[in-house]
């Protein structure tokens, strides 16, 4: 439900245009470093991300506008292995630089895929030189060699001279189908329950999108300890926030700013979004389970155990027994 809450919450601030999906995402020598220093290069992904995003928009050659968007953080792909990316929904257009009208962008090209990737790479290697040369990063075992400035130096050099992957289309479906993507993985890590299979003869089997064929289900086997492994990859730092509002929407100042998007962009003649009216269906967010008896009724969480009051209930139990 903490999914489904968050669903409709952003779905109120949906505003009266088309949407795109932007991606940005990391080399896999980054996602090395990554991975030994979470919080500090997860931190300028979303600030390269989303200072590319603002930098590019407010360019008069591109769309030069003031825009808004919210980004989340992902660090998985289907088999579980590490992917660092951020997913951002951001509308088509924003507030001109005045702030005295509504600046739609095209509704099937939003921004130069090209430069988005060559601002992002060169802002992101920017902070990740000052985090090195501040001695922020922790370079140890595999990354040990790194620990010399002349590699980090020709690692730098490498990353900039090979393309930065980023994804921007909008949304076939409109925004509404990106946010129920994204709010199945809001409240929880890497991944569903309903993909686990079985869990037998120390394998752990889940389904997984093949998309080198066109998306096919799969079945992986692995074993508990390369399960383990892969899924703790995905464990951010405590109190790392992983969904992030910027520009117009940022959370000082989004209430106002959604309010006056809407009335320019009215004004500027958008058919108002019917996104802000309909009532949200909280099972196909959540995906409860079906009754296995009836297989029509749905399954609702009553309570939770913590591993503490499990192992209580077990000793109860064991003593009763003898």
């Amino acid at each position: 439900m903490a999914g489904a809450q968050w669903f409709e919450q952003r779905r109120r601030d949906l505003l009266p245009t088309h949407y795109f999906h932007v991606v940005f995402t990391l080399p896999a020598e980054v996602a090395r470093i990554a991975l030994a220093n979470k919080r500090i290069v997860y931190n300028i992904l979303f600030r390269a991300a989303s200072e590319t995003l603002i930098t590019v928009a407010a360019d008069p050659k591109h769309l030069g506008a003031r825009i808004g968007f919210l980004a989340i953080l992902h660090t998985w792909g289907q088999t579980l292995m590490h992917h660092p990316h951020v997913h951002c929904v951001v509308p088509g257009g924003g507030l001109s630089l005045d702030s005295e009208q509504w600046v739609a962008s095209r509704p099937t090209f939003f921004l130069p895929v090209k430069v988005l990737s060559q601002v992002f790479r060169g802002k992101f290697l920017d902070y990740l030189g000052r985090a090195y040369r501040g001695g922020e990063l922790r370079l140890t075992h595999s990354l040990e060699e790194l620990a010399e400035p002349s590699r980090f130096k020709a690692l730098l050099a490498h990353l900039r001279n090979k393309p930065w992957v980023v994804y921007a289309k909008p949304p076939m479906a409109g925004p509404e189908q990106v946010l129920k993507y994204l709010a199945r993985y809001t409240h929880r890590v890497a991944i569903a329950n309903s993909r686990l299979v079985s869990s037998s003869d120390g394998q752990v089997r889940f389904r997984y999108k093949d998309y080198t064929k066109a998306g096919k289900q799969r079945v992986m086997a692995l074993g508990v300890a390369e399960f383990l492994r892969r899924f703790l990859m995905h464990v951010l730092p405590r109190g790392f926030v992983r969904i992030r509002h910027y520009g117009l929407l940022a959370n000082r100042c989004r209430r106002a700013n959604v309010a006056r998007c809407r009335e320019l962009a009215c004004a500027a003649g958008m058919v108002p979004s019917r996104c802000t009216t309909e009532p949200v269906d909280t099972d196909t967010i959540t995906r409860r389970p079906r009754c296995p008896q009836c297989e029509i009724g749905t399954m609702v969480i009553i309570d939770r155990f913590t591993a503490a009051m499990a192992f209580n209930l077990n000793a109860t139990q064991y003593l009763d027994s003898s």
